[in-house]
């Protein structure tokens, strides 16, 4: 049984769904592993990780349409020292994911034919965003 970990890094240009899949595919293949468990955390507070469907775009945009509902900008929300999408992003976030499990198998992840993994970023401006990638196995 072996570990490896790193930071990755991505940049944003603004609110959206940001495949990140062959990013970590590369690393992952750079470790050599086969089989085991790779575990992905956000160290962000206002972006989220998501697995979601590839082939179609207008998922990606009925997701981003449904969350802008679900946490609108706009209403009189108690925290907003960075401005009008920060607490509706903290919410975004609440609502989605930090952590994503993906197991390995043959050497690659076992997503679904139409699965990928998502950056979900929630804030309006660019950002600089971090995901810890950690696999344990063989």
């Amino acid at each position: 049984m072996r570990q490896a970990s790193a930071i990755l890094n991505f940049s944003t240009s603004g609110m959206g769904l940001y495949d990140v899949t062959e990013k970590i595919r590369r690393w992952l293949a750079e470790q050599n592993a086969e089989q085991g468990l790779l575990t992905l955390f956000c160290r962000h507070t206002s972006a989220s990780l998501l697995i979601q469907e590839n082939a179609d775009p207008s998922v990606q945009r009925d997701l981003e349409r449904a969350f802008a509902q679900l946490a609108p900008e706009g209403r009189p929300y108690e925290h907003d020292s960075e401005g009008p999408d920060d607490m509706p992003a903290h919410i975004r976030a609440a609502l989605t994911q930090t952590q994503l499990s993906v197991p390995i198998i043959g050497g690659r992840m076992a997503l679904g034919v139409w699965q990928a993994i998502y950056l979900f970023e929630h804030r309006r401006a660019p950002h600089k965003r971090e995901i810890v990638a950690h696999f344990i196995g063989a």
